[in-house]
């Protein structure tokens, strides 16, 4: 049995996305308003149109890469440390400031469960009451708070267990009893293999909630065979938590508070049901307005319901990444000069860069997916490859369905032996 955290989980979809594109505009023009950085990207944007979702996707995306460029380009002028996308400064709204990898600095505001994460500790079955050990960092990164604040609104105390020392995690968890553990998946692993080792038990960690690693099937059996029911919740910094698993294992399910689209990696189009592609997030935060982040992750939506009960679309998870930029004969190619070409032409369903041969001998081919097989058609296309990338490349014309569906705009296939 896995109950909802909430009415807003079981909720109608059309009422969910009613609410959703109710809010939209009023987060657009927040943005434009309080974030001078939004206020330069979305300027000329009318707010009030952005009602639906094509209205969202005619705006621009804003990558993590062109997020942590604008911040160190206004701290290197003595500027604003966010950039200008954070919407509150320092002070009273602001308790916290984290450090992202780059670095990204990211402000904490003040609204309770700040990263949302109570509802993804839910689903992983803790309850009010009960002793959470979190293992997530405390220092720099805001993974350690996102996790502790979601335990305390959920009702839990939490015992800040952070990362290493190994041998007195073991101890806590032996003497605290905690109800399970909360970080990345290896750090438990390596938690209950030290306390084999030291021959102390620990048979009060039934449950756990991890992020920030892969969490495959085979590490899934490995914790049910050791006592441990663990589940997978996708967060970011910039974010906080976007889906989150549930007992039915299939997929996560999108959070309430973040209206996701699957994008063609390098553009800002949205792709078809199913078909793997970026996941692009505008968060309903005020005091971090993002509007239309592209994660750089990709992920396809499942079709139908979660079988919970929960009516949000559910995702098959992290997939990978978006960014595909690929060096060929020197220079690079982004997979956004893939998808200028292709969209010359309107023939083309789908495109696919594959580099292959051995280093220092590079080939282009662009795979095509077309009805039929248009006359001139490769011929034309191959120079509007010379036109856009400025490098020589071979057209091979596909069927439909041709290409395999793994978001892949760029495919790097050398030899690197």
């Amino acid at each position: 049995m896995n109950p909802a955290y909430d009415a807003l989980e079981t909720r109608q979809p059309a009422e969910r996305e009613a609410a959703h594109m109710a809010a939209l505009p009023r987060q657009v023009a927040h943005a434009q308003q309080h974030s001078p950085a939004f206020a330069d990207i979305l300027q000329g944007v009318d707010a009030a149109s952005v009602v639906d979702r094509a209205a969202l996707a005619r705006l621009p995306v804003t990558r993590k890469s062109e997020l942590q460029a604008l911040q160190q380009s206004a701290r290197q002028a003595g500027g604003n440390v966010f950039g200008g996308f954070s919407a509150v400064g320092f002070g009273s709204a602001m308790p916290r400031v984290f450090a992202s990898p780059g670095p990204i600095y990211e402000p904490e505001g003040t609204a309770r469960d700040y990263w949302r994460m109570a509802r993804a500790i839910f689903a992983a079955g803790f309850r009010p009451g009960e002793l959470i050990h979190n293992s997530f960092s405390y220092h720099f990164v805001p993974a350690g708070s996102m996790m502790e604040t979601g335990a305390h609104a959920l009702g839990c105390t939490v015992f800040p267990g952070g990362t290493g020392q190994t041998e007195q995690q073991v101890q806590a968890m032996a003497e605290l009893q905690p109800a399970g553990y909360i970080g990345t998946p290896s750090f438990l692993k390596i938690i209950l293999e030290k306390a084999l080792e030291m021959g102390v038990a620990l048979p009060s960690v039934k449950k756990a909630m991890f992020g920030g690693e892969a969490y495959p099937p085979s590490l899934r059996d490995w914790f049910a065979a050791h006592g441990v029911d663990g589940y997978q919740c996708y967060a970011t910094a910039d974010l906080g938590l976007i889906a989150y698993e549930t007992s039915a294992r299939e997929g996560l399910v999108l959070d309430e508070q973040v209206i996701v689209e699957i994008v063609r990696p390098g553009t800002g189009d949205p792709v078809p049901e199913g078909e793997v592609g970026e996941l692009v997030v505008t968060s309903l935060n005020a005091a971090y307005p993002l509007i239309r982040f592209g994660t750089g992750d990709l992920s396809a939506a499942l079709a139908g319901p979660c079988p919970t009960g929960r009516t949000n679309t559910r995702i098959k998870g992290w997939m990978g990444r978006a960014d595909q930029t690929t060096k060929v004969r020197g220079m690079f190619v982004h997979p956004k000069q893939v998808d200028e070409v292709a969209k010359r032409f309107p023939e083309v369903q789908k495109a696919r860069l594959v580099v292959s041969g051995e280093m220092a001998n590079d080939q282009m081919t662009l795979m095509l997916e077309v009805q039929g097989q248009p006359e001139g058609l490769a011929q034309r296309v191959a120079e509007a490859v010379r036109e856009v990338t400025k490098l020589r490349g071979d057209v091979e014309l596909l069927a439909p369905g041709g290409l395999p569906n793994d978001g892949k705009v760029i495919e790097d296939a050398r030899s690197y032996r």
